[in-house]
């Protein structure tokens, strides 16, 4: 039985949408799912399942951060049998190509959590990266619908508030965009031979200082919600 997520077996949909807000889990369930229902309110990180066009499909709030995304990632895999994971969040923009509310495709993710080199040991910087397969699909889906995206890599970030990191020289390497879980997600998907997916709205903007609100970072994400929806049903296994 999981720790965290209060669910049965076949309660939870093998293709999970995962947003770290538990009440933007919420919105999506409500807004855009057919007979949505609430299994699991542990810690109010409320999870969902319901169907998108015929398809059962789940909807399971993630937290903030590397060590809570881990911790639902995980037990969603082991107990619940999940295959593949789309991380649907906001990002903060820092390359000047990448305006708000512009969709990123996360095609890998750095970072200086110490996941990675606790995971390998000392010598090996191993590189995170999207399942292909998804980032194609979610790609060509995106432009079939003249929704622009921009795809590249996504730095997740250890901790918010941090002075000593050098921001302008991850974004002169290429570095779109920073939100706090990417590169953990796609370190456990590898791990566990599982398929998963960043998708991301621009909600602030690092060079600009522009910023939206928290209203709107839970409800107003719908392109990038009807884009992951889209993907995840193009992409079922079963």
């Amino acid at each position: 039985m999981s720790t965290h997520i209060g669910a049965n077996r076949g309660d939870i949909a093998s293709t999970v949408l995962m947003p770290g807000d538990p009440l933007r889990a919420k919105y999506i369930a409500e807004t855009y799912l057919d007979n949505p229902v609430c299994y699991s309110s542990v810690r109010n990180m409320l999870g969902f399942t319901g169907t998108y066009k015929g398809h059962k499909i789940s909807v399971q709030g993630a937290g903030m951060g590397i060590p809570s995304l881990a911790i639902y990632t995980t037990e969603m895999i082991k107990e619940f049998g999940v295959d593949t994971i789309y991380r649907v969040g906001s990002c903060g923009g820092m390359s000047p190509d990448v305006k708000m509310r512009d969709i990123i495709l996360g095609q890998a993710g750095t970072t200086d959590s110490s996941i990675i080199a606790n995971t390998f040991g000392p010598g090996v910087y191993y590189s995170p990266i999207a399942d292909f397969e998804l980032l194609d699909s979610a790609y060509q889906t995106a432009k079939a619908n003249d929704v622009d995206v921009k795809v590249g890599n996504i730095f997740a970030a250890d901790r918010f508030y941090n002075d000593e990191l050098d921001m302008q020289k991850l974004t002169d390497y290429g570095v779109l965009a920073t939100e706090m879980e990417t590169a953990g997600l796609y370190l456990l998907a590898a791990k566990y031979h599982i398929r998963a997916l960043t998708i991301l709205t621009v909600s602030d903007h690092l060079q600009t200082g522009e910023s939206l609100s928290a209203k709107d970072r839970e409800t107003s994400f719908d392109e990038m919600i009807r884009l992951s929806l889209d993907t995840a049903i193009a992409n079922m296994q079963d």
